[in-house]
């Protein structure tokens, strides 16, 4: 068993640092914002031939530690250490894994039968005796976490079905670019909802962003290029539409084909779990690479998020609320798992921000 900790400027730096030096079986153990700036990843690799000594010091271990402990069993011990450590306040109880229980839990969550058997299966190969950690394993394998970086990201395109949540979403990624000093520009290509040109100049003006109404691709791609030799970061929020429908995607092609406009899926928690993983599939045929997954306070079941997930589009941010304030989270299979475990059978869990 290797563990190693890779420090970047960003979350996407550092998983492609582990990634580079791990490869692909190398599974998320935390991670964390970094003392001196960026984000600390911990990562495992379950290597047969690694030698024990250069595990252990891989690991880095507290001077205190006996090195004549298993160092597998101690490997175990100080992973449920520190995941009773990153709780906020509390210390979750720790679940024996028992492989009918997750996939019960799973189905309690409505997701796909298909997938529950299939993070159980995975979950039990590895060989973790705590529940939360097999299943963060498990969905390390299913799941890629790539947040957006708002201080580079270029121009960002966002689509999905009607009351995804796309406006609150732009207004929200429009706050952290702020925040990380970019010009930030608003544009509403969805001329034809219902108020949805005066919702987005409202958010708009509540961040202190420039706004733009582009009626067609060709005035949404003209007002993308100002914004490049401007220097400033473009959001362009879009109508809902069903991108399961061949015909809705055709529309829509011409804005996801502007250059150097990166298309992001945003979807909604709240929905069935088959569907969503039906649209987030459809939403990757029209480029979209990313997905931001919406309404994590208006569910008390995460089958949805989690079939999400598990589609080839990567998970990008999650939001817990409808306010500006309340921003963008992003998950790694370990906080996910912990989410799916500590919120199995209760009730309401709903944000208060």
């Amino acid at each position: 068993m290797q563990l190693r900790t890779f420090i970047g400027d960003d979350m996407h730096s550092a998983l492609a640092q582990m990634r580079d030096e791990m490869g692909p079986d190398a599974i998320i153990v935390s991670s964390q914002r970094a003392k001196q700036g960026g984000v600390l990843v911990r990562a495992a690799l379950d290597e047969a031939d690694t030698d024990l000594e250069t595990a252990v010091s891989a690991a880095a271990p507290e001077p205190t530690q006996p090195t004549t402990v298993n160092f597998s069993t101690g490997y175990r011990d100080n992973l449920i250490r520190r995941l009773r450590e990153t709780g906020a306040g509390t210390v979750p109880d720790t679940k024996n894994f028992n492989r009918a229980e997750l996939i019960a839990l799973l189905r309690g969550h409505r997701a796909p039968d298909a997938l529950a058997h299939a993070l159980a299966e995975i979950a039990e190969k590895t060989g973790l005796s705590d529940m939360t950690l097999a299943l963060a394993s498990a969905l390390d394998k299913k799941m890629r976490s790539e947040p957006l970086d708002l201080a580079f990201t270029p121009a960002l395109l966002l689509i999905g079905p009607h009351g995804a949540g796309k406006t609150a979403t732009a207004a929200k990624i429009a706050a952290h670019a702020k925040l990380a000093g970019r010009d930030v520009k608003l544009i509403a290509a969805d001329a034809a909802g219902a108020g949805a040109i005066a919702r987005l100049e409202t958010f708009a003006a509540h961040v202190g962003v420039r706004f733009l109404v582009a009626d067609n691709a060709d005035i949404a791609a003209r007002a993308v290029i100002e914004c490049s030799l401007e220097k400033s970061f473009p959001i362009v929020d879009t109508a809902g539409f069903d991108p399961r429908n061949a015909r809705a995607r055709n529309a829509f092609a011409a804005l996801a084909q502007i250059p150097d406009l990166e298309a992001v899926g945003i979807v909604s928690a709240c929905g069935d779990s088959e569907e969503t993983a039906e649209i987030a599939a459809a939403l990757s045929l029209l480029g979209a690479r990313r997905a931001i997954i919406t309404g994590l306070d208006l569910t008390r079941r995460c089958g949805a998020l989690l079939a999400a997930a598990a589609q080839d589009l990567h998970l990008a941010h999650v939001t817990r609320s409808p306010y500006v304030a309340g921003g963008l989270d992003t998950l790694t299979p370990l906080s996910l798992s912990r989410l799916l475990i500590e919120t199995a059978g209760h009730g309401d869990r709903g944000s208060a921000q």
